[in-house]
């Protein structure tokens, strides 16, 4: 059975995609419902910084449909205290409580670390992660890659995914690094139509492989709603 492609931007809420993406006159709490009939997917970066209320998780609900994914990134404290605090899962945990009114429209937990390296530490995070949803890591320090067969081989077994994340200063390939689903962040400024198709190509073939592949274009203020156009462009490309 063939992965699916869940497809959409980092954030949705911004003004001035007005006459770009969404229609000139479009009011603000209209975006999202307008967004989720063009994209199946939105990663949120709200709740790096803070929690997201019963609230806005019902308004999130309301103007999503049934089969809409939002891919969350954990709140910082969940992996500023790795080191300060081994083997703590209270942060996790309080952050999972919070975010279980989305229930099946949960896509994966992006947790962002800009720590060095530790495998350890990793591994014993790791040992706290629960079943069902999923995670995807995004290590921001140069030293995890440095180490990265070994961090690989620590996500793999939990089946936790390497966050692929190219940016203007990094080339990063695709990359399988657990058997259920990969995440993808596109955070260069510019992708022209060559760039575009060989990450269509790579996508599809995960794809074709019974690999659900999450992947998200950035947006910038002042970008003219940049990342919505490119996703556009990539959703339209053959098989995806």
């Amino acid at each position: 059975m063939p992965g699916r492609l869940w497809l959409g931007t980092s954030g949705f809420a911004y003004p001035e995609w007005k006459g770009a993406f969404y229609p000139a006159g479009i009011k603000s709490d209209a975006m999202l419902r307008y967004y989720a009939s063009r994209f199946p997917s939105v990663e949120i970066n709200y709740t790096y910084r803070r929690d997201a209320s019963e609230k806005m998780l019902a308004r999130w609900i309301a103007d999503t449909p049934e089969d809409f994914a939002f891919a969350l990134k954990g709140h910082r404290r969940i992996t500023d205290g790795w080191r300060s605090r081994p083997g703590d899962s209270e942060p996790l945990e309080h952050f999972l409580k919070t975010i279980e009114p989305l229930n099946a429209r949960l896509g994966p937990i992006l947790l962002q670390s800009r720590l060095k390296a530790d495998v350890g530490m990793l591994r014993e995070f790791l040992s706290l992660l629960p079943a069902g949803p999923r995670f995807a890591f995004d290590f921001r320090h140069a030293s995890w890659r440095d180490d990265a067969p070994a961090v690989k081989g620590a996500l793999a077994e939990r089946e936790a995914a390497w966050c692929v994340a190219d940016t203007d200063d990094l080339d990063a390939p695709f990359e399988r690094t657990t058997p259920g689903f990969a995440y993808v962040r596109l955070r260069k400024s510019v992708y022209d139509d060559e760039a575009l198709a060989r990450w269509a190509k790579d996508i599809g073939a995960a794809l074709a492989d019974g690999i659900d592949v999450y992947c998200y274009l950035k947006h910038e203020d002042g970008d003219g709603g940049r990342g919505a156009e490119y996703a556009k462009r990539l959703q339209g490309y053959a098989p995806l």
